[in-house]
């Protein structure tokens, strides 16, 4: 399975639709057949509205909009169209307490290490931006109880270390994972790697992760809720055996093929 060209969509499993914007992954969860009863998770990078409102539309009726916006976390090729889609929909935004200063204007994201060993991506990201942006009072908390808003079936999974107040969602009924950037399946930070989308189970990317001890323990805590099919913020889906191996293997060897032998995060 491979993901599809910019802006084509893909049902990965039932009611789990992925589309991809410029290398990157939004989520839409959600009965086909019930229009307003969806959500989105995430929403990609800047200029992404159209494309997410059109799929939306082709899939869940016209002028549908989702029940709300659940953020994995805050970087901004994971809220790059949120604003303009909140002002559009005028629907919630749902993100980790640890995560809402930088999405509430009160906090910026530590500058890129273009410094980190790694490849052309990592090289050039202290030109990506890293401000917070101020969603206002569209921001909510997620339920300290683990549960989704509107997504029955699914808990989110504190996952830090890519970012403070990062999040996963796991769907108990067939162990669906949405990772987020808690791991990737590309190594992002080579340009080479990303441009073919060649399929490796890669830890966080390098150029944004500032604490290491922490995204190896949250890898460890997703290989154990043993997850039968994933789709992480970047590149291709993975699942089955292929997964089972490739999630033991980045568990066993994270400080040897995830975390960076240099950088000013390490």
């Amino acid at each position: 399975m491979t993901l599809p060209e910019n802006g084509e969509n893909i049902e990965v499993a039932s009611n789990i639709y992925c589309l991809c914007i410029k290398i990157v992954n939004v989520c839409f969860v959600g009965d086909s057949t019930k229009p307003d009863e969806w959500v989105l998770i995430d929403t990609g990078m800047p200029k992404s509205m159209n494309l997410i409102i059109d799929f939306a539309e082709e899939k869940f009726g016209e002028y549908s909009k989702p029940k709300a916006i659940i953020l994995t976390h805050g970087h901004f090729d994971h809220v790059g169209s949120v604003i303009e889609l909140v002002k559009k929909w005028d629907v919630p935004v749902y993100a980790h307490k640890l995560e809402i200063p930088y999405l509430n204007g009160e906090k910026d994201y530590p500058d890129p290490d273009g410094s980190v060993e790694g490849g052309f991506v990592a090289k050039i990201s202290p030109l990506f931006p890293n401000e917070g942006i101020n969603l206002g009072n569209c921001i909510h908390e997620l339920p300290p109880d683990g549960s989704v808003p509107h997504m029955p079936g699914w808990s989110w999974i504190h996952t830090p270390g890519h970012t403070p107040g990062h999040i996963s969602l796991f769907r108990n009924m067939d162990n669906f994972l949405i990772a987020g950037d808690a791991f990737v399946t590309v190594r992002q930070d080579s340009l080479y790697k990303v441009l073919i989308q060649q399929k490796e189970l890669n830890g966080p990317p390098r150029y944004l992760t500032t604490d290491w001890e922490n995204a190896w323990e949250s890898v460890k805590i997703l290989e154990k809720l043993n997850p039968k099919f994933v789709v992480t913020g970047h590149s291709l889906p993975m699942f089955g055996e292929e997964l089972r191996n490739e999630l033991c293997r980045l568990v066993e060897n994270f400080d040897k093929v995830a975390i960076p032998d240099y950088g000013k995060y390490i």
